[in-house]
């Protein structure tokens, strides 16, 4: 059966990952990503817009479905070889996460933000689709 999971990454990280249809977590371990699958919804959240910045975003950033292909290794640069695995990113805008604090299961202890710190965690799919709709609604506002 097929999950869905939050992603942590940069703005500037989750663009690189839509643009070459691929998604990384914990600066590039594999082991996360041997807990996806096929068929895998997977959701990034940015709390900043750069690497390490200071520059809070707090936003949903992308939205996808994980593909046919296992967790495989590709050098970025020299030096730097991290796991991906490869994702069909959906038509979809950024999302602050702040509106649907008080919609979204894995929000509701006061704790929530915790979890974000493990770079790649399950959600409800309830969640998931709270997420989507959302983030899909602002594309079609854009649109009209």
């Amino acid at each position: 059966m097929a999950r869905a999971w939050i992603a942590v990454a940069s703005a500037e990280h989750v663009r690189i990952g839509r643009t070459a249809g691929f998604m990384q977590v914990c600066h590039g371990k594999g082991g996360p990503l041997r807990r996806t699958a096929p068929g895998d919804t997977v959701i990034y959240y940015s709390p900043s817009e750069t690497f390490r910045g200071k520059d809070r975003l707090q936003a949903f950033t992308a939205i996808g479905t994980i593909v046919d292909r296992s967790a495989y290794q590709a050098e970025m640069f020299p030096g730097f070889v991290p796991w991906r695995r490869d994702v069909e990113w959906w038509p979809a805008t950024e999302v602050p996460i702040r509106p649907l604090l008080g919609r979204l299961a894995f929000t509701r202890a006061s704790n929530w933000g915790y979890q974000l710190r493990f770079g790649l965690f399950p959600i409800e799919p309830d969640d998931a689709t709270l997420i989507a709709v959302t983030m899909q609604d602002n594309v079609r506002a854009q649109l009209e």
